[in-house]
C-alpha cells in the first residue's frame, strides 16, 4: 500500500465516518445526470463523489480506431467490471483511488486519471451498473431511472453530435443495431433489482429525488460508524 492509501485509511479510521455507497442505473439519456446533479444540490456536494461507468470502458489499444468505434458499448462485457468493483471497494475501505478517463472520441482511455478520496455518500452511476451482482452487492441504495424510450432518443440522437462528434446517420445506426436490443437485454431487466425507481417527468422527478435525498440523511444519520 503506498504512502497516500495509508494516510487516507488511517484517517477514515480516526474520523469514523460513515459511507454511504450508491447505485444509479437507467437507460442512455433517461435523466440518470439530472438526478445526480439534484441529488449533489440536495445534499453537501463536498460529501459526495460520483464513480461513471462511462469511465470503466475496456481500453482496446490493442484494436484500431476503426475497430474501437464498432465496439457494443451497450453489452456489460464492454465494461471494466473487476477494476469498478476493486475501486468501489477499495473506497469503502477508506482508500483513494485514481479513476480512469475514457474518450469516446477515440475510444480509448486517456492518459490522466482522477485521484479521488472516499466520502460519506459514493454514487456509482451508468446505464449497466445494476447488471453485474458482485457490483450491486456493493451498494446500500440501488436506484433506476426511468424515461420514455422517445425521449431517450432524442437526448441520445443531441448528446451523440453535440458532445461526441458522431453524425445522424450513425447515431440512428447504433440505435437501432446494438442500443435498442441491449437495452430490453440488460438495462431494462435491471429495473427489478433497484430499491427505488424514478419516472423521468418534471413533477414526479423533483418529488421522488427529494424523497431520496431524504432517505440518504435518514441512513446515514442511522448507520453505525466504521
Amino acid at each position: 500500500m503506498d504512502d497516500l492509501a495509508m494516510e487516507t485509511t488511517n484517517n477514515l479510521k480516526n474520523n469514523k465516518k460513515k459511507m454511504l455507497v450508491i447505485g444509479i442505473a437507467g437507460g442512455t439519456g433517461s435523466g440518470k445526470t439530472t438526478v445526480v446533479n439534484n441529488i449533489l444540490r440536495d445534499l453537501n456536494a463536498e460529501s459526495v463523489i460520483v464513480i461513471s461507468q462511462d469511465n470503466y470502458y475496456k481500453d482496446h489499444l490493442d484494436l484500431s480506431f476503426e475497430e474501437r468505434s464498432k465496439i457494443n458499448f451497450d453489452h456489460p462485457r464492454s465494461i471494466d467490471f473487476e477494476l469498478l468493483k476493486e475501486h468501489v471497494s477499495l473506497l469503502k475501505s477508506g482508500i483513494s483511488i485514481e479513476q480512469p478517463v475514457y474518450s469516446f472520441i477515440t475510444h480509448s482511455r486517456k492518459d490522466e486519471t482522477i485521484l479521488t478520496h472516499p466520502q460519506s455518500v459514493i454514487i456509482v452511476e451508468g446505464i449497466l451498473v445494476l447488471t453485474d451482482p458482485e457490483l450491486r452487492d456493493l451498494f446500500d441504495v440501488k436506484i433506476f431511472v426511468h424515461a420514455d424510450s422517445d425521449e431517450r432518443l432524442i437526448r441520445r440522437v443531441r448528446r451523440d453530435i453535440q458532445e461526441r462528434g458522431r453524425d445522424l446517420d450513425e447515431v440512428l445506426t447504433r440505435y437501432q443495431k446494438t442500443l435498442k436490443p441491449m437495452h430490453q437485454q440488460f438495462i431494462e431487466p435491471s429495473k427489478n433489482y433497484a430499491d427505488i425507481i424514478i419516472p423521468n417527468m418534471k413533477k414526479k422527478n423533483s418529488v421522488a429525488v427529494k424523497v431520496l435525498s431524504t432517505v440518504i440523511k435518514e441512513k446515514l444519520n442511522s448507520q453505525v460508524t466504521i
